[in-house]
């Protein structure tokens, strides 16, 4: 088995006032060249590290958007495992897939990739406190025999090659791994561009790997700004300042020239998340107001303006099959609102829509009796809050295929009684019988059935209320070419993007 060319572009992929103040890189940016001539590429992305871009974390997404990072296997459109760093696989039985190392290929330290070192890689994740997301519920060991990897799972898992995708799960030098747990991906990955510095939460700089083992990056490297601020971001492409132009506001999409403008339905869904365990939304009675009162219509065409779906489910329209198994369900519960119910809501300012669909939920919301008390920061400085529970509710943007290819990693790790990123504290024996078929189901139609049966399980208890699913919108300025739009936001700029004259 060989990689096509189609399956190479998805290996090599893989996120105003701080353009006045001077948080973009100060490499060439918007068309700049290096020493050679070559062009290099600048990308304004949306949120800053919140690791230190350790790959076991979600920082390891920029690591495979940059073309830096790579795994033993990518996924295709469909979703269905290609080979990457691993050049075939075979399941040896219920718990133990064998992955063949591809040859000849060179980290960015100048040592070569190993089955021993990709086999250390995927133990140091295994081991990490806390696991990466992607291997929340799963016991996975990792032994090399020869030129293989043998990856070893407690329980039967036929997801294996999708998990291992993961850019959470990417294969680094051993010069990366630390005895203290950290991980340092400068200089130690295997991708198109080598990532030879970092600048803290403002940017970080790549330049163009030549001893890559696949096809050369056409542009001579890339030189990233973080910036939160969307009006800055999109004015950034507007003034040229970049190139390329990660998650532009739905606000300022239309301040652009709309052929610089791409818009993809994405599986990424806006969630009200209640809390479950604690607060007024302990009650199901309480949640099922709150569902209520939520009117996702005026939401999608006020503060998307329209470049939105209304949510029916966890999973939306980039995930096709989801609509035709869903069926219709009311409320278990009776709405019901205790006079005097003060509730906090809380959310973040990274994505420019969030705190405008709070202040429409707070007016919803305290239409049918609730009081609301809003909090709104940036996400660096509110997830461990919403994670410990510290909110009645809270709105968050969430991608719901983002690991494996598959909506069960995320449903796991978002509803399950031990799920890692559980913001509705939720503990419920049929959600997580419903978790437990879906994750033995085989891929096709009977995972599929299995996921919905598993997503109308979560929604019947009020935890979750989807709202919408959002778009990606993405800028690209005239000359680039080959920027991928990917909606699972793992592959952005890639050794087949080149940038010409706009």
């Amino acid at each position: 088995m060989s990689p096509s060319r189609t399956t190479r572009v998805l290996v090599l992929g893989a996120s105003v006032a701080l353009l006045t103040s001077g948080c973009f890189s100060s490499s060439p940016a918007g068309g700049g060249t290096d020493a050679a001539g070559d062009a290099r590429i600048s990308l304004a992305m949306l949120q800053p590290p919140r690791s230190g871009l350790n790959p076991l974390t979600d920082d390891a997404f920029k690591l495979s958007r940059w073309s830096t990072a790579e795994t033993l296997v990518v996924l295709d459109p469909d979703g269905d495992a290609q080979p990457a760093l691993a050049t075939e696989w075979t399941q040896i039985d219920d718990l133990t897939w064998r992955f063949t190392v591809r040859e000849g290929v060179e980290f960015h330290d100048g040592t070569e990739l190993t089955a021993e070192q990709a086999a250390a890689a995927l133990t140091a994740a295994d081991q990490a406190s806390p696991r990466p997301r992607i291997l929340d519920g799963v016991e996975l060991t990792a032994e090399a025999d020869g030129q293989d990897v043998v990856v070893t799972t407690g329980e039967a898992d036929p997801l294996v090659p999708q998990r291992l995708s993961s850019p959470q799960l990417a294969v680094l030098a051993a010069a990366a791994y630390g005895t203290d747990g950290r991980v340092d991906p400068v200089g130690h990955g295997t991708g198109p561009f080598e990532l030879v510095a970092v600048d803290g939460t403002s940017g970080a700089t790549l330049d163009r790997f030549d001893g890559y083992w696949g096809d050369p990056a056409a542009a001579a490297g890339i030189d990233v700004s973080f910036v939160p601020d969307g009006t800055a971001r999109a004015a950034s492409l507007r003034t040229g300042t970049a190139d390329i132009a990660e998650a532009v506001p739905v606000s300022q999409a239309g301040l652009i020239d709309e052929e610089l403008v791409h818009e993809v339905p994405m599986p990424r869904t806006n969630t009200l998340y209640l809390n479950t365990t604690s607060g007024p939304f302990a009650d199901p009675a309480v949640r099922a107001a709150a569902r209520a009162a939520v009117d996702r219509a005026t939401i999608v065409d006020t503060v998307y303006e329209g470049r939105a779906d209304i949510a029916e489910g966890l999973l939306g329209p980039a995930i096709p099959w989801a609509a035709e198994l869903r069926e219709d369900r009311a409320d278990p519960s009776a709405p019901a609102v205790p006079a005097g119910t003060t509730i906090t809501l809380g959310t973040f300012t990274d994505r420019a829509e969030l705190p405008e669909v709070a202040v429409l939920l707070e007016q919803q919301l305290e239409a049918v009796g609730f009081t609301v008390e809003q909090d709104v920061r940036e996400y660096a400085f509110i997830e461990a809050d919403a994670l410990a529970g510290a909110f009645d509710a809270f709105i968050l943007s969430r991608a719901t295929v983002l690991d494996s290819g598959d909506p069960v990693a995320y449903m796991y790790s978002d509803f399950a009684c031990e799920g890692s990123f559980n913001i509705a504290q939720l503990c419920d024996p049929a959600v997580d019988a419903a978790l437990e078929v879906a994750a033995a189901a085989e891929p096709g139609p009977q995972r599929q059935q299995a996921v919905i049966d598993a997503e109308r399980a979560i929604l019947d208890t009020g935890a979750a209320v989807p709202m919408l699913h959002e778009r990606v919108i993405q800028g690209e300025a005239a000359g680039v070419s080959g920027a991928v739009r990917d909606p699972r936001e793992r592959a952005l700029i890639t050794s087949e993007t080149t940038l010409g004259e706009g």
